[in-house]
Protein backbone atom coordinates (compact mmCIF):
# COMPACT_ATOMS: atom_id res chain seq x y z
CA UNK A 1 0.00 0.00 0.00
CA UNK A 2 1.05 3.30 -0.80
CA UNK A 3 2.16 6.13 1.41
CA UNK A 4 -0.67 8.80 -1.29
CA UNK A 5 -3.53 5.86 -0.21
CA UNK A 6 -3.64 6.78 3.16
CA UNK A 7 -2.64 10.22 3.74
CA UNK A 8 -5.34 11.84 1.06
CA UNK A 9 -8.71 10.41 3.04
CA UNK A 10 -6.96 12.01 5.93
CA UNK A 11 -6.40 15.08 3.98
CA UNK A 12 -10.04 15.57 2.89
CA UNK A 13 -11.64 14.32 6.38
CA UNK A 14 -9.47 17.42 7.74
CA UNK A 15 -10.57 20.05 5.35
CA UNK A 16 -14.52 18.79 5.94
CA UNK A 17 -14.38 19.38 9.17
CA UNK A 18 -12.54 22.59 9.45
CA UNK A 19 -15.35 23.64 6.51
CA UNK A 20 -18.15 22.40 9.03
CA UNK A 21 -16.47 24.44 12.13
CA UNK A 22 -16.13 27.91 9.92
CA UNK A 23 -20.03 26.88 8.95
CA UNK A 24 -21.27 26.57 12.70
CA UNK A 25 -19.45 29.85 13.57
CA UNK A 26 -20.42 31.84 11.10
CA UNK A 27 -24.27 30.40 10.58
CA UNK A 28 -25.49 34.15 12.10
CA UNK A 29 -24.42 35.66 8.77
CA UNK A 30 -25.38 32.93 5.77
CA UNK A 31 -28.43 31.27 7.49
CA UNK A 32 -30.59 34.52 7.18
CA UNK A 33 -29.72 34.24 3.34
CA UNK A 34 -29.75 30.66 2.54
CA UNK A 35 -33.07 29.80 4.72
CA UNK A 36 -35.05 32.91 5.45
CA UNK A 37 -38.15 31.06 6.58
CA UNK A 38 -36.70 29.76 9.49
CA UNK A 39 -35.23 32.78 10.50
CA UNK A 40 -38.37 34.56 10.55
CA UNK A 41 -39.56 31.58 12.86
CA UNK A 42 -39.52 33.00 16.78
CA UNK A 43 -37.05 31.50 18.71
CA UNK A 44 -37.35 29.75 21.75
CA UNK A 45 -40.35 27.55 19.69
CA UNK A 46 -41.18 23.89 21.02
CA UNK A 47 -40.00 21.29 18.23
CA UNK A 48 -43.42 19.27 18.82
CA UNK A 49 -45.68 22.03 17.96
CA UNK A 50 -48.01 22.48 14.96
CA UNK A 51 -46.59 24.16 12.51
CA UNK A 52 -47.77 27.64 11.35
CA UNK A 53 -48.09 28.56 15.01
CA UNK A 54 -51.44 27.05 15.71
CA UNK A 55 -49.60 25.06 18.32
CA UNK A 56 -50.13 28.06 20.70
CA UNK A 57 -52.97 29.35 22.39
CA UNK A 58 -53.69 33.09 22.79
CA UNK A 59 -50.85 34.19 25.05
CA UNK A 60 -53.00 36.96 26.84
CA UNK A 61 -54.87 33.93 28.93
CA UNK A 62 -51.61 33.43 30.30
CA UNK A 63 -50.95 37.02 31.12
CA UNK A 64 -54.31 37.12 32.93
CA UNK A 65 -53.95 34.53 35.80
CA UNK A 66 -51.83 33.89 38.17
CA UNK A 67 -51.24 30.65 40.25
CA UNK A 68 -50.78 31.19 44.25
CA UNK A 69 -49.70 28.80 46.43
CA UNK A 70 -51.98 27.76 49.48
CA UNK A 71 -49.17 29.28 51.86
CA UNK A 72 -49.46 32.90 49.66
CA UNK A 73 -53.23 32.42 49.83
CA UNK A 74 -53.08 32.16 53.95
CA UNK A 75 -50.01 35.09 54.01
CA UNK A 76 -52.49 37.37 51.67
CA UNK A 77 -55.85 36.43 53.82
CA UNK A 78 -57.95 36.18 50.71
CA UNK A 79 -61.63 36.62 51.26
CA UNK A 80 -63.31 34.64 48.93
CA UNK A 81 -67.02 34.68 48.26
CA UNK A 82 -69.94 34.23 45.62
CA UNK A 83 -71.60 36.81 43.69
CA UNK A 84 -74.64 37.93 44.88
CA UNK A 85 -76.45 41.18 43.17
CA UNK A 86 -77.96 43.46 45.63
CA UNK A 87 -79.55 47.39 45.90
CA UNK A 88 -76.99 49.92 45.98
CA UNK A 89 -77.52 53.68 46.15
CA UNK A 90 -75.20 56.11 45.57
CA UNK A 91 -74.35 58.63 47.99
CA UNK A 92 -72.98 62.22 48.86
CA UNK A 93 -70.62 62.26 51.43
CA UNK A 94 -71.60 65.47 53.76
CA UNK A 95 -69.98 66.30 57.18
CA UNK A 96 -71.09 66.80 60.55
CA UNK A 97 -70.68 66.31 64.24
CA UNK A 98 -72.38 65.07 67.19
CA UNK A 99 -73.98 68.11 69.55
CA UNK A 100 -76.26 68.19 72.50
CA UNK A 101 -79.67 68.73 72.25
CA UNK A 102 -80.69 72.38 73.18
CA UNK A 103 -82.91 71.93 76.18
CA UNK A 104 -82.74 68.33 77.35
CA UNK A 105 -79.06 67.28 77.20
CA UNK A 106 -78.08 70.06 79.49
CA UNK A 107 -79.02 71.62 82.45
CA UNK A 108 -78.68 74.47 85.03
CA UNK A 109 -79.56 74.35 89.07
CA UNK A 110 -79.84 76.99 90.25
CA UNK A 111 -80.70 78.68 93.86
CA UNK A 112 -84.29 79.55 94.59
CA UNK A 113 -82.89 81.79 97.59
CA UNK A 114 -80.30 83.76 98.85
CA UNK A 115 -77.80 81.89 101.13
CA UNK A 116 -73.92 80.69 101.89
CA UNK A 117 -73.29 77.42 100.54
CA UNK A 118 -72.41 74.91 103.28
CA UNK A 119 -71.95 71.59 101.31
CA UNK A 120 -71.49 70.23 98.24
CA UNK A 121 -72.92 66.41 97.69
CA UNK A 122 -71.57 65.88 94.65
CA UNK A 123 -68.60 66.94 92.56
CA UNK A 124 -67.84 66.80 88.45
CA UNK A 125 -68.07 63.53 87.05
CA UNK A 126 -70.60 61.89 89.91
CA UNK A 127 -73.86 61.07 88.94
CA UNK A 128 -77.38 62.00 90.40
CA UNK A 129 -80.82 61.14 90.43
CA UNK A 130 -83.69 63.10 90.33
CA UNK A 131 -84.43 64.62 93.93
CA UNK A 132 -80.99 63.72 95.57
CA UNK A 133 -79.31 66.40 97.40
CA UNK A 134 -76.76 68.68 95.44
CA UNK A 135 -76.23 71.66 97.86
CA UNK A 136 -76.79 73.02 101.61
CA UNK A 137 -77.33 76.53 101.88
CA UNK A 138 -77.37 78.13 105.18
CA UNK A 139 -80.33 80.61 104.29
CA UNK A 140 -79.42 84.70 104.34
CA UNK A 141 -83.00 85.68 102.85
CA UNK A 142 -84.77 88.61 104.88
CA UNK A 143 -87.46 87.93 102.74
CA UNK A 144 -87.98 84.24 103.55
CA UNK A 145 -87.63 84.41 107.27
CA UNK A 146 -90.28 86.66 106.97
CA UNK A 147 -92.40 84.48 105.03
CA UNK A 148 -91.62 81.60 107.80
CA UNK A 149 -92.96 83.83 110.79
CA UNK A 150 -96.02 84.74 108.70
CA UNK A 151 -96.78 81.38 108.06
CA UNK A 152 -96.51 80.75 112.04
CA UNK A 153 -99.09 83.85 112.53
CA UNK A 154 -101.68 82.50 110.18
CA UNK A 155 -101.13 79.50 111.45
CA UNK A 156 -102.10 80.55 115.15
CA UNK A 157 -104.84 83.07 113.97
CA UNK A 158 -106.70 79.79 111.63
CA UNK A 159 -106.54 77.99 114.93
CA UNK A 160 -107.94 80.72 117.43
CA UNK A 161 -110.50 81.20 114.59
CA UNK A 162 -111.96 77.53 114.07
CA UNK A 163 -112.71 77.38 117.77
CA UNK A 164 -114.69 80.44 117.52
CA UNK A 165 -116.68 79.09 114.54
CA UNK A 166 -117.23 75.76 116.29
CA UNK A 167 -118.45 77.76 119.30
CA UNK A 168 -120.80 80.03 117.64
CA UNK A 169 -122.01 76.84 115.77
CA UNK A 170 -122.87 75.37 119.08
CA UNK A 171 -124.55 78.84 119.91
CA UNK A 172 -126.66 78.60 117.20
CA UNK A 173 -128.10 75.12 117.51
CA UNK A 174 -129.47 75.75 120.70
CA UNK A 175 -131.12 78.97 119.37
CA UNK A 176 -128.97 81.92 121.24
CA UNK A 177 -127.20 83.41 118.41
CA UNK A 178 -128.27 83.96 114.95
CA UNK A 179 -127.30 82.09 112.05
CA UNK A 180 -125.59 84.85 110.22
CA UNK A 181 -122.82 85.10 112.91
CA UNK A 182 -122.03 81.83 111.78
CA UNK A 183 -121.66 82.74 108.46
CA UNK A 184 -119.58 85.27 109.18
CA UNK A 185 -117.01 83.07 111.48
CA UNK A 186 -116.69 80.61 108.54
CA UNK A 187 -115.75 83.50 105.84
CA UNK A 188 -113.10 84.30 108.38
CA UNK A 189 -111.87 80.46 109.00
CA UNK A 190 -112.08 80.50 104.90
CA UNK A 191 -109.94 83.49 104.50
CA UNK A 192 -106.95 82.18 106.95
CA UNK A 193 -107.05 78.89 105.38
CA UNK A 194 -106.62 80.37 101.71
CA UNK A 195 -104.12 82.74 103.29
CA UNK A 196 -102.24 79.64 105.08
CA UNK A 197 -102.09 77.70 101.75
CA UNK A 198 -100.51 80.38 100.21
CA UNK A 199 -97.78 80.63 102.61
CA UNK A 200 -97.21 77.12 102.48
CA UNK A 201 -96.59 76.85 98.88
CA UNK A 202 -94.41 80.03 98.79
CA UNK A 203 -91.80 78.25 101.14
CA UNK A 204 -91.86 75.17 98.76
CA UNK A 205 -91.18 77.79 95.99
CA UNK A 206 -88.06 78.85 97.60
CA UNK A 207 -86.65 75.20 98.13
CA UNK A 208 -88.68 74.06 101.28
CA UNK A 209 -89.67 70.73 101.50
CA UNK A 210 -93.15 69.94 102.80
CA UNK A 211 -91.97 68.15 106.07
CA UNK A 212 -89.97 71.75 106.55
CA UNK A 213 -92.92 73.67 105.89
CA UNK A 214 -94.92 71.32 108.64
CA UNK A 215 -92.25 72.10 111.12
CA UNK A 216 -92.30 75.91 110.38
CA UNK A 217 -95.91 75.65 110.83
CA UNK A 218 -95.28 74.48 114.38
CA UNK A 219 -93.22 77.04 115.26
CA UNK A 220 -89.67 75.90 114.09
CA UNK A 221 -87.72 77.83 112.20
CA UNK A 222 -85.40 76.53 109.57
CA UNK A 223 -81.90 78.06 108.64
CA UNK A 224 -81.00 75.57 106.04
CA UNK A 225 -82.48 74.05 102.64
CA UNK A 226 -81.06 71.19 100.05
CA UNK A 227 -81.08 71.91 96.15
CA UNK A 228 -82.12 68.72 94.96
CA UNK A 229 -81.67 67.25 91.40
CA UNK A 230 -84.52 67.95 89.31
CA UNK A 231 -86.45 65.40 87.96
CA UNK A 232 -86.28 64.41 84.16
CA UNK A 233 -88.23 65.97 81.53
CA UNK A 234 -89.57 63.73 79.00
CA UNK A 235 -89.37 64.71 75.45
CA UNK A 236 -93.10 65.16 73.24
CA UNK A 237 -93.04 62.16 70.53
CA UNK A 238 -89.82 60.69 71.67
CA UNK A 239 -90.25 57.00 72.12
CA UNK A 240 -87.83 56.30 74.66
CA UNK A 241 -87.80 56.59 78.37
CA UNK A 242 -86.63 59.84 79.90
CA UNK A 243 -83.29 59.84 81.13
CA UNK A 244 -82.99 58.99 84.89
CA UNK A 245 -79.70 59.68 85.96
CA UNK A 246 -77.46 62.74 85.38
CA UNK A 247 -73.77 63.29 85.41
CA UNK A 248 -72.70 66.48 87.29
CA UNK A 249 -70.23 68.17 84.52
CA UNK A 250 -69.18 71.86 86.18
CA UNK A 251 -69.58 73.39 89.36
CA UNK A 252 -69.99 76.62 89.56
CA UNK A 253 -69.55 77.79 93.13
CA UNK A 254 -67.25 76.91 95.65
CA UNK A 255 -67.81 76.35 99.77
CA UNK A 256 -68.89 79.40 101.99
CA UNK A 257 -69.48 81.11 98.85
CA UNK A 258 -72.35 83.88 99.12
CA UNK A 259 -75.18 83.06 96.32
CA UNK A 260 -78.18 84.94 95.22
CA UNK A 261 -81.52 84.23 93.86
CA UNK A 262 -81.71 82.34 90.41
CA UNK A 263 -77.54 81.94 90.28
CA UNK A 264 -76.82 78.70 88.53
CA UNK A 265 -74.92 76.10 90.93
CA UNK A 266 -73.89 73.51 88.92
CA UNK A 267 -74.21 72.08 85.34
CA UNK A 268 -75.78 68.98 84.63
CA UNK A 269 -75.91 66.46 81.75
CA UNK A 270 -77.11 63.55 80.25
CA UNK A 271 -76.01 62.44 76.82
CA UNK A 272 -78.33 59.56 76.33
CA UNK A 273 -80.03 61.57 73.47
CA UNK A 274 -77.90 63.66 71.00
CA UNK A 275 -78.19 65.15 68.01
CA UNK A 276 -75.73 64.82 65.06
CA UNK A 277 -75.25 67.82 63.23
CA UNK A 278 -74.84 67.91 59.36
CA UNK A 279 -73.30 71.08 57.48
CA UNK A 280 -74.50 70.92 53.98
CA UNK A 281 -74.25 73.51 50.84
CA UNK A 282 -77.51 75.17 49.48
CA UNK A 283 -77.15 73.47 46.26
CA UNK A 284 -77.84 70.18 48.63
CA UNK A 285 -80.68 71.63 50.17
CA UNK A 286 -83.51 69.99 47.76
CA UNK A 287 -82.04 66.35 48.49
CA UNK A 288 -82.00 67.21 52.23
CA UNK A 289 -85.47 67.90 52.07
CA UNK A 290 -86.68 64.97 50.13
CA UNK A 291 -85.12 62.32 52.60
CA UNK A 292 -86.32 64.40 55.46
CA UNK A 293 -89.71 63.96 53.91
CA UNK A 294 -89.51 60.16 52.89
CA UNK A 295 -87.33 59.31 56.21
CA UNK A 296 -84.61 58.30 53.82
CA UNK A 297 -82.01 56.08 56.33
CA UNK A 298 -78.94 58.22 56.21
CA UNK A 299 -75.42 55.97 57.14
CA UNK A 300 -73.36 57.79 59.55
CA UNK A 301 -69.71 56.78 59.99
CA UNK A 302 -68.30 57.80 63.50
CA UNK A 303 -64.41 59.11 63.74
CA UNK A 304 -62.13 57.58 66.26
CA UNK A 305 -64.45 54.18 66.33
CA UNK A 306 -62.26 51.26 66.94
CA UNK A 307 -63.88 49.00 64.61
CA UNK A 308 -66.01 46.04 66.58
CA UNK A 309 -65.76 47.63 69.78
CA UNK A 310 -69.58 48.54 69.72
CA UNK A 311 -72.05 47.01 67.63
CA UNK A 312 -73.18 48.66 64.37
CA UNK A 313 -74.85 51.76 64.15
CA UNK A 314 -78.34 51.66 62.49
CA UNK A 315 -78.90 54.29 59.99
CA UNK A 316 -80.24 57.90 61.25
CA UNK A 317 -83.28 59.72 59.85
CA UNK A 318 -83.42 63.70 59.46
CA UNK A 319 -85.46 65.01 62.47
CA UNK A 320 -85.12 69.15 60.85
CA UNK A 321 -83.47 71.32 58.58
CA UNK A 322 -82.06 74.57 60.11
CA UNK A 323 -83.35 77.39 58.00
CA UNK A 324 -80.09 79.71 58.04
CA UNK A 325 -76.92 79.67 55.99
CA UNK A 326 -74.12 80.55 57.86
CA UNK A 327 -71.71 83.74 56.47
CA UNK A 328 -69.00 82.37 57.31
CA UNK A 329 -68.54 78.96 55.64
CA UNK A 330 -71.79 79.10 53.56
CA UNK A 331 -73.96 75.78 54.93
CA UNK A 332 -76.43 75.37 56.95
CA UNK A 333 -77.31 72.80 59.27
CA UNK A 334 -79.55 69.39 59.51
CA UNK A 335 -80.18 67.17 62.31
CA UNK A 336 -80.32 63.81 63.06
CA UNK A 337 -81.59 62.14 66.58
CA UNK A 338 -79.01 60.05 67.72
CA UNK A 339 -79.93 57.24 70.61
CA UNK A 340 -76.42 57.17 72.71
CA UNK A 341 -75.56 54.21 74.50
CA UNK A 342 -72.73 53.71 77.72
CA UNK A 343 -70.69 51.31 79.38
CA UNK A 344 -71.24 51.85 83.18
CA UNK A 345 -68.86 50.71 85.98
CA UNK A 346 -69.35 51.12 90.01
CA UNK A 347 -66.59 54.03 92.10
CA UNK A 348 -67.27 54.53 95.37
CA UNK A 349 -70.56 53.29 95.49
CA UNK A 350 -71.90 55.76 92.63
CA UNK A 351 -72.92 54.65 89.21
CA UNK A 352 -70.18 56.01 86.02
CA UNK A 353 -70.57 56.31 82.72
CA UNK A 354 -68.33 55.59 79.65
CA UNK A 355 -70.92 57.03 76.58
CA UNK A 356 -70.02 56.16 73.36
CA UNK A 357 -70.60 58.72 71.38
CA UNK A 358 -69.73 62.37 72.78
CA UNK A 359 -70.10 65.89 71.81
CA UNK A 360 -67.66 67.15 69.78
CA UNK A 361 -66.68 63.50 67.87
CA UNK A 362 -66.56 63.90 63.97
CA UNK A 363 -69.03 62.21 61.84
CA UNK A 364 -69.48 61.28 58.02
CA UNK A 365 -73.11 61.01 56.76
CA UNK A 366 -73.83 59.55 53.71
CA UNK A 367 -76.76 60.61 51.72
CA UNK A 368 -78.42 58.49 49.15
CA UNK A 369 -79.41 60.17 46.01
CA UNK A 370 -80.00 57.36 43.24
CA UNK A 371 -80.55 53.81 43.17
CA UNK A 372 -77.63 52.38 40.87
CA UNK A 373 -78.87 49.41 38.00
CA UNK A 374 -77.25 47.68 35.24
CA UNK A 375 -80.12 47.22 32.11
CA UNK A 376 -80.69 44.27 30.82
CA UNK A 377 -80.36 43.74 26.57
CA UNK A 378 -83.87 44.75 26.32
CA UNK A 379 -83.40 48.12 27.70
CA UNK A 380 -86.27 47.25 29.99
CA UNK A 381 -85.27 44.97 32.56
CA UNK A 382 -83.37 46.35 35.74
CA UNK A 383 -80.59 44.16 36.65
CA UNK A 384 -79.05 44.92 40.70
CA UNK A 385 -75.28 45.30 40.43
CA UNK A 386 -72.57 43.86 42.51
CA UNK A 387 -71.36 45.48 45.68
CA UNK A 388 -67.71 44.94 46.75
CA UNK A 389 -65.77 46.18 49.14
CA UNK A 390 -63.32 48.19 47.73
CA UNK A 391 -60.26 46.35 48.21
CA UNK A 392 -61.86 43.82 45.45
CA UNK A 393 -61.11 45.50 42.50
CA UNK A 394 -57.50 46.52 40.88
CA UNK A 395 -57.16 49.60 38.43
CA UNK A 396 -54.53 49.91 35.62
CA UNK A 397 -55.49 53.28 33.96
CA UNK A 398 -58.99 53.07 32.82
CA UNK A 399 -59.30 49.60 33.04
CA UNK A 400 -60.70 47.89 36.92
CA UNK A 401 -60.12 44.29 37.08
CA UNK A 402 -61.46 41.69 39.62
CA UNK A 403 -59.69 38.20 40.54
CA UNK A 404 -62.00 34.64 40.21
CA UNK A 405 -60.66 31.89 42.16
CA UNK A 406 -60.37 28.52 40.45
CA UNK A 407 -58.96 26.22 42.88
CA UNK A 408 -55.31 27.53 43.32
CA UNK A 409 -55.48 29.97 39.72
CA UNK A 410 -56.92 33.30 40.06
CA UNK A 411 -57.81 34.84 36.50
CA UNK A 412 -58.32 38.61 35.85
CA UNK A 413 -61.48 39.84 34.70
CA UNK A 414 -62.19 42.82 33.36
CA UNK A 415 -65.57 44.81 34.63
CA UNK A 416 -67.43 47.88 34.61
CA UNK A 417 -67.81 50.12 37.61
CA UNK A 418 -70.65 51.94 38.19
CA UNK A 419 -69.89 53.56 41.37
CA UNK A 420 -66.54 53.35 43.92
CA UNK A 421 -66.08 55.35 47.20
CA UNK A 422 -63.89 54.78 50.28
CA UNK A 423 -65.05 51.81 51.54
CA UNK A 424 -67.37 50.39 48.30
CA UNK A 425 -67.17 49.39 44.59
CA UNK A 426 -70.28 48.65 42.50
CA UNK A 427 -69.73 46.65 39.55
CA UNK A 428 -72.52 46.75 36.44
CA UNK A 429 -74.21 43.24 36.03
CA UNK A 430 -73.76 42.95 32.53
CA UNK A 431 -72.25 39.19 32.55
CA UNK A 432 -68.53 40.32 32.80
CA UNK A 433 -68.57 37.87 35.88
CA UNK A 434 -71.84 36.01 37.00
CA UNK A 435 -73.35 35.03 40.09
CA UNK A 436 -72.06 31.25 40.45
CA UNK A 437 -68.28 32.36 40.29
CA UNK A 438 -66.18 33.11 43.55
CA UNK A 439 -64.82 36.46 43.53
CA UNK A 440 -61.75 37.81 45.42
CA UNK A 441 -62.77 40.52 47.81
CA UNK A 442 -59.70 41.82 49.20
CA UNK A 443 -55.78 42.10 48.04
CA UNK A 444 -56.89 42.57 44.44
CA UNK A 445 -53.99 45.01 44.51
CA UNK A 446 -51.39 42.63 45.18
CA UNK A 447 -52.68 39.87 43.16
CA UNK A 448 -52.65 42.30 40.17
CA UNK A 449 -48.98 42.73 40.77
CA UNK A 450 -48.73 38.92 41.10
CA UNK A 451 -49.88 38.73 37.71
CA UNK A 452 -47.51 41.50 36.31
CA UNK A 453 -44.75 39.90 37.51
CA UNK A 454 -45.29 36.98 36.13
CA UNK A 455 -46.10 38.38 32.65
CA UNK A 456 -42.82 40.45 33.01
CA UNK A 457 -40.52 37.54 34.10
CA UNK A 458 -41.72 35.10 32.79
CA UNK A 459 -42.46 33.02 35.73
CA UNK A 460 -44.75 30.33 36.72
CA UNK A 461 -45.09 26.90 34.33
CA UNK A 462 -43.54 27.48 31.26
CA UNK A 463 -46.39 25.41 29.08
CA UNK A 464 -49.28 27.46 30.94
CA UNK A 465 -51.04 29.08 28.49
CA UNK A 466 -50.28 26.35 25.71
CA UNK A 467 -52.25 23.93 23.71
CA UNK A 468 -50.40 20.36 22.80
CA UNK A 469 -51.85 18.39 19.95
Amino acid sequence: MSLRRVVSPLVTLAVLGAAGYAAYLTQDRWVPLVFPAKAAKPAGGHGDHAEGGEGHADHGARGDRVTLSEQAQKNLGLDVDQLTPQEYWRTILIPGVVVDRPGETDRGVTSKVAGVVTAINARPGSTVKAGESLFTLQLASEFLQSAQTDLVKTSKELEFATLERDRVSNLVKKGTTAEAELLKQQSVVDRLITQLNGSRRQLQVFGLTPMQVTKVEKGEVITEVTIPAPAPTPTPGEGSAAPSLFEVQELKVNLGDQVTAGQTLCLLANHQRLFVEGRAFRSEADALAAAAERKTPVRAEFADEVPGAWPPQPPLTIHHLANQVDAATRTFGFYLPLENVPRTFERDGKTHFAWRYRPGQRVRLYLPVEKLVTLAPDGKTEMLPFVLPAGAVAREGGEAFVFIQSGDAFIRKPVRVLYADRSDVVIANDGSVSQVEYVVRNQAAAINRAVKAQSAGGGGDPHAGHSHD
